[in-house]
């Protein structure tokens, strides 16, 4: 294995980049330098900033702009690269095309990257936790995030890759060397473990302070994790009975102690203002700012903006007049476009327009211009494209400040994981069933008549819900459609048993003990 590659496996033995000093929310952090990890963790503040880096990870851009949400939708039916051309920004491009995928081409290595990252510093900290002189219950606390947060680097790293080594502690470089892969089997029970401790570390709260430590992991995040783990290990009762826990006795209501509740307006769920981020809908979101001065000297990983804003805009979008209706994008560079099967599908959906900018019809209205994309369809992913409203006065490059949040898990996401679970246990989906009350729960907020919680309706619901948010392709993937759905789009090949998951990355494979997975080609 390469040097360069080690610190991707394993936390560095040689010194640990910490992040310190947050700002208007607890992931909102910048960057105070390097100290070497055998002289670090003396006291309380320096396990906080141990903490801090390991929630750093969960947002993780790389300087190619790899991310998960982009990458994963790049691969579904919903979207199409696009870009300005069939080279631009490659790792994506290989994911709508998976037939271009290979072990050396791909968002594979990065990844691999973020979500070993992320675990190699949960077992830092959770390593160095003991011997910190520091406030015991405060020190609990941080265990059980330190865990809740391994649990969710594991459970996108099995999804992913598969097949993956399994490491609980730090390893020296030499250690790393002889690492084996665990069965998937063996991951998930290592996942289920982590949640599990989270939820019953009672210094762990049920949902932190929104306002000063919106992000922060607390019992409902590990709630909401551990129903969708089961979901996918296709244990259905413990599944429901977790999201439960998350979404109260009655859908549609605020859940308790948890106190989630839908939104009302579900275009608010994409306004970027202070006042719309950790909204009462969001259980587990991922924080970003406009604040943190991101260039291009220092590069994409190291801005935290979010990137999907500029990257979905419109191509040399120009309003022609300057309306309010159009002005109020920013011309972007025209990635992750609609499909015109999603459009087809949303047709007449109350949440159209906060989904997607139809340019096709704006142009036709001769309301504005723009740049064709690569594989273009006129239709662009309106819940991410970057607002003039948002662009930074804080300094740095316009591109790379954003400030829109991402939700990993939020509550009409629950609500038809639960009724999806019900259903898949035998409850039933009709009148007074929890699953009709679930799924009809997150149709009455948009004005949607009600329907039968079927199996197919809850499916075809997460894709209007949810578009572009990431979640397509696993959802493909987990229920095996992905081969019959992909494959029935012209362009587009998705072959059966192998390309549910990722190659492990090649650099990994050298000079270590770690094998390329039998879906590409290994032994």
């Amino acid at each position: 294995m390469k040097r360069r590659n080690l610190k991707y496996i394993i936390a560095i033995t040689a010194g640990l980049q910490l992040m310190g000093g947050c700002s208007d929310k607890f992931v909102t952090v910048a960057p105070k330098g390097n100290f070497l990890e055998s002289s670090y963790y003396q006291n309380q503040q320096e396990a906080f900033n141990g903490l801090v880096a390991i929630y750093d990870m969960v947002g993780y851009q790389a300087g190619n702009y790899t991310n998960k949400t982009g990458a994963m939708d790049a691969a579904s039916d919903d979207h199409w690269t696009g870009g300005g051309g069939p080279a631009d920004i490659n790792v994506f491009q290989v994911m709508t095309r998976l037939s271009m995928l290979t072990p050396l081409t791909g968002p594979q290595e990065e990844l691999w990257k973020k979500g070993f990252s992320g675990v190699n510093r949960a077992n830092v900290l959770l390593a160095k936790l003991p011997n910190v002189p520091m406030d015991d219950n405060l020190k609990k606390r941080y265990a059980a995030e330190a865990k809740v947060l391994r649990a969710h680097f594991y459970f996108d790293l099995v999804r992913l890759f598969k097949s993956v080594p399994l490491m609980t502690k730090p390893l020296t470089p030499e250690e790393v060397k002889t690492v084996t892969q665990a069965t998937p089997e063996e991951v998930y029970k290592q996942i289920e473990q982590d949640l599990k401790d989270g939820i019953a570390e009672t210094n762990l709260p049920d949902v932190p302070p929104r306002v000063s430590e919106g992000g922060r992991m607390g019992k409902g995040i590990a709630h909401a994790l551990l129903g969708k783990v089961y979901l996918y290990e296709k244990k259905w009762t413990e599944a429901a009975a977790e999201f439960k826990e998350v979404n109260g006795e009655t859908p549609g209501q605020p859940s308790g102690k948890y106190g989630y509740n839908l939104v009302a307006n579900f275009a608010d769920l994409w306004k970027s203002d202070d006042a719309f981020k950790f909204n009462t809908e969001s259980i587990f979101e991922v924080s970003y700012t406009s604040t943190s001065g991101g260039n291009w000297t220092d590069g994409v990983a190291k801005t935290d903006g979010n990137m999907l804003n500029i990257l979905c805009g419109p191509r040399s979008l120009t309003p022609t007049p300057a309306t309010n209706e159009v002005s109020q994008y920013v011309a972007g560079w025209g990635f992750l476009i609609v499909s015109k099967e999603l459009e087809a599908v949303m047709k007449g959906d109350p949440r159209y327009a906060a989904t997607i900018l139809n340019m096709k019809e704006l142009v036709d209205a001769k309301k504005a211009t723009y740049s064709p994309s690569f594989d273009d369809t006129g239709f662009f992913l309106n819940k991410f494209v970057g607002r003039t409203a948002n662009i930074s006065k804080g300094g740095g490059n316009m591109e790379l400040n954003f400030p829109q949040n991402l939700y990993e898990i939020r509550l009409a996401d629950t609500y038809l994981m639960e009724a999806e679970a019900r259903v898949k246990a035998g409850e039933g989906d009709g009148a007074g069933t929890r699953a009709y009350q679930l799924l009809n729960a997150v149709r009455a907020r948009v004005g949607l008549t009600a329907i039968d919680a079927t199996y197919d309706n809850i499916f075809k619901e997460r894709r209007l819900e949810l578009a572009g948010e990431g979640h397509r392709f696993f959802d493909l993937v987990r229920s095996g459609q992905a081969a019959a759905v992909l494959n029935a789009i012209p362009n587009r090949t998705f072959k059966a048993g192998k390309n549910e998951i990722l190659p492990i990355p090649y650099l990994e494979l050298e000079n270590t003990k770690l094998k390329q997975t039998p879906e590409w080609g290994g032994q």
